[in-house]
This record gives C-alpha cells, structure tokens and sequence, in this order.
C-alpha cells in the first residue's frame, strides 16, 4: 500500500495502462490512507468515495475494452475546496457556501477529468483563500504531516498535507500570495506557479458566486505534486485559452532545447532586503549552491539592481485591495475597523514592528479606494514587470526561498512569527518572498532541498522568464536531481 500512495502521478497512470495495477487497487489503496491519517491532518473535507470506486471500476472495464480516457485515466486526484465541481460540495471554507453544489466544473478540473482522472475529493483549504494558515468555520484546523503542532500553511494547506502524507498523488490549487509555494515549502513538496494568466481561473472561488469578476490580475493555478514530472504533465493539460475566460491569450507552452546544468547561467540569493531569512533556511540555500558548484555549475549570488522588493509588496497590496475585497460580499467600513484594531493588537509594544506593517501597507491606506488609484497601480505593476522580466534576460532561471521562515506552530491569524527569535509580521513572513512573483507574473517551481534540526521541510523557489513554464521545469528537474527528492514524513 506504501508503495503505491507514494507513487507518483505519472507512474501510476502508466501502471494503470499497462495493468499491473487496476485503478480500483490504487484508489483503495488511497482511500485506506485517508481513513488511517485524514482524521488527524483534515487534508480532505469532502470525500466522494462512493463515486470515484464507481469511476475506478469503470476505468478497469474501459480498458479491458481497450479503450483509454487519457494521460490520467483511473488516476485519483483531490482539488482544492476553492474550485468548482459538478455535482461535488465546493465551499471555499466559507460559511455563506456550505451546501453549495455547483452544476459545472472550473476548468482546470474539467481538463483534468477529460484527461481521465478521478476526483477523489475536496482538500481543506483557508477561508476563501485567504490565509496563511488552514482555518475556516466549516471544517477542522489542516494540521501538518511533519508535525501536527504545526501548520502546513496556506491557503493551498488540505492540498501540500494531503500530497506529502500520501492521501492523494496530484492536487489542483491556487495562488495569488503563495498559496501554493507557501504550503509546498512547508510540507516538502514540489509545485508550480505559472506565468499569470497562463491558466484559466474560470470556476474559482473567490470570485464568490454571483459577484463579477474581479480577481484578473496575479492569480494562478497550479498543480501540487511529487514529483517535477508530475508538476509538467498538469501543466500541460490544464494550460491554454478557454472561452469561459477571453482574455487567456492562445500562447503554446514552450519546447526547450536540451541543455545541461553546466551550461546554464544561474542566479541565486538567499536574502530580499529587508526581509531575513531564518538561519535553517540560509544555511540549506547555500548546501544548494555548494552542491551545484561541485557538479561544475556556473552559479552566481545576484539580486536585481534597483529592484525595490518592498515598494514591490506595497504594490502588491494595493492591486489586491482593488480585486479581492470586491470579490465577495464586504462592508468596507467593518472591515477597515477590524484591520485598524488587528494592527494595534499584533504591533502593540513593538515600535519596529509597527514600521514593518507600515511598510507593508497593511495599514488600510486603500479604505477610499478609486479608479484613477487603480489604474495608477497597475501602471505601476507593467513597470515592476519590465524591470524584472529585463533583470532576468541573462540568467536562465534565479534560486531565491520560499518564505522567511519554515512551518510555524498553530496561531490566530495575524499574530507575529518568530523568526530566529525575532518577531516578523504575519504575513510578510510568508509572503515577502512569493508575493513580489504574483506582482510580476512570472513562472516559479517549488522544491523540497532539506530539513531543519527539529526535522521541518525547507523548500526552495526556482524563478523563470514569463511564458518558460516548460524550460522552467526541465531546469528545475535537472536541479532536484543534484539537490535533493521528495521524503514522505514519518509514519505515513
């Protein structure tokens, strides 16, 4: 049974096809996970058990007949609560949308389905997605496989718990601040954020039904995963235009030309000022790089010139505002006043702290927002672009961490982090180093490279040019191999 949950998504969907397995054999053998480890992690919220062992015998008979669904055929999948699926509760963790069954699926799930996958169930993610942390009022805590006092983070959290505890093969989430790079660090599995807009987001929660579309800047999806193949086979499938959603231009995924880790040109850094990093996580970042040089790597420690990371995050917040508080139903003066009195609450006592959440703009300076300010923020962001997208022409991928910290221990949302014992607010703990990547819309992949002491994952960010998602990958995939796999937490 081991074997066969710790399978790779590809691997098992070869399996299947060549029946050396049944696609019966594989979905118990995930269902038997579930019931032995779910109960603790809350990775799954919504099992739909009784219709995918239907599917999965369907699948066996299919191919009895010779007849094949596709890449994924009879392979058990989960998706994220945040995505719409027919038939299937799809709540968003969100009170308001506990019984909401939708009659369409989003469309990444239906090119997964097309693609002869079965969906297994629902993963637990943040209310609306829109934490770092597993919470919302509808289903229990996500706790993370590593260690259950600690958080598996967020919003994507049900789906990196479910992945690295080996629940499920493949899931299908989402990003617009880390959430599926955030949670992929702090569990040791792979991911990828694709160049904005590569992906359509047709069918994602939020928007909450019946609000217009708001969120068309800087959100993704992606698949989460075990393995860089896995990561390149969803991408494949899910990517391109989609008439449910205009303005997805038809640009073909890439075919990289074949190159060696030799004779790339790297970047990498372990620092965006001023936002340190935890010594465990510095420390593995240079094993990577001492790793790769000794395999003859031309890698080379760089920051782009005159990139300002923190006027980058100030952005950031800014075009997030003019999108997501209109994506669901809010009263912008209560939530103006409950911001107000969180930030007196966390930074009380702390003048150092205080200038941090300042310099961050989680002050609601956007409380009066309007439409001059918005189009002036997304002229700021076409310039944040060019200049990175510039920076990054002579490198052909550029190392960096995921967060500045690794997974943290349960707390109330918006409560500092210690970070080598100092406190560093909330969300720019987890977000300063992936947020300036939703800015930018540029590709990134997600790898696991070490542990700390007490035994936590460290994941790393691989930054690409935008519209490389496949050269991306293969350089990632060439990269893994030097550094490091996937290791399933013990006891799992």
């Amino acid at each position: 049974m081991s074997d066969l949950v710790f399978t790779p998504a590809h691997e098992l969907a070869q399996m299947i096809r060549d029946r050396t397995v049944s696609s019966v054999e594989v979905l118990d053998a995930h269902l038997a996970q579930i019931a032995k480890h779910n109960t603790k992690l809350s990775a799954i919220c919504t099992l739909d058990e009784e219709r995918a062992r239907q599917q999965a015998k369907q699948a066996d008979e299919a191919l009895a007949r010779g007849e094949n669904w596709g890449i994924l055929h009879g392979v058990p999948i989960t998706i994220k609560d945040i995505f719409e699926t027919a038939g299937l509760l799809t709540t968003a963790g969100y009170k308001p949308l506990n019984d909401y069954i939708p009659k369409q699926d989003a469309t990444a799930v239906a090119r997964l389905r097309t693609a002869g996958a079965i969906i297994l169930g629902k993963t637990n993610p943040a209310e609306l997605a829109s934490d770092y942390q597993g919470i919302n009022d509808l289903f229990p805590r996500v706790n993370n496989p590593w260690n259950l006092n600690y958080t598996p983070g967020g919003s994507s959290s049900g789906n990196a718990a479910a992945i690295a505890a080996g629940l499920s093969p493949l899931d299908l989430g989402d990003d617009i601040a880390g959430s599926l790079r955030q949670p992929a660090h702090f569990c040791g599995v792979f991911t990828l954020k694709p160049t904005d807009r590569r992906v359509s987001t047709a069918g994602h929660i939020p928007e909450v039904p019946g609000m217009p579309r708001c969120i068309r800047q800087m959100l993704t999806v992606g698949p989460l995963a075990r393995s860089i193949e896995d990561l390149r086979l969803c991408l494949q499938l899910i990517a391109g235009p989609d008439l449910r959603q205009p303005d997805i231009p038809p640009v073909a995924l890439d075919t990289p030309a074949p190159q060696s880790l030799q004779a790339l040109r790297i970047a990498w850094t372990d620092e965006f000022p001023p936002f340190r990093v935890a010594s465990s996580i510095r420390l593995a970042m240079h094993a990577v790089v001492n790793s790769l040089v000794q395999t003859g790597v031309h890698i080379k420690q760089w920051i782009p010139t005159g990139f300002d990371f923190a006027a980058a995050l100030q952005l950031y917040n800014d075009v997030v505002v003019y999108t997501m508080l209109y994506a669901q139903p809010v009263d912008l003066d209560a939530v103006g006043k409950t911001i107000s009195v969180m930030f007196r609450e966390w930074t009380q006592g702390d003048k150092e702290l205080r200038s941090l959440y300042t310099l961050t703009g989680v002050l609601p300076k956007f409380l009066n927002p309007t439409l001059k300010g918005y189009f002036q923020a997304l002229q700021q962001r076409d310039r944040f672009i060019a200049q990175m997208e510039q920076a990054l022409l002579q490198w052909d991928v550029w190392l960096c961490p995921v967060a500045m910290t690794t997974a943290f221990t349960h707390r109330p949302k918006g409560e500092a982090v210690e970070v080598d014992g100092k406190k560093v607010p909330y969300f720019m703990a987890s977000g300063a180093y992936t947020m300036p990547f939703n800015l930018t819309g540029h590709p990134v992949v997600v790898i696991p490279i070490g542990q700390t002491l007490d035994g936590l994952p460290i994941g790393m960010q691989i930054v690409g040019k935008r519209w490389r998602e496949m050269e991306l990958l293969a350089i990632a995939q060439e990269i893994n191999k030097v550094v490091g796999s996937f290791q399933h937490p013990p006891g799992y």
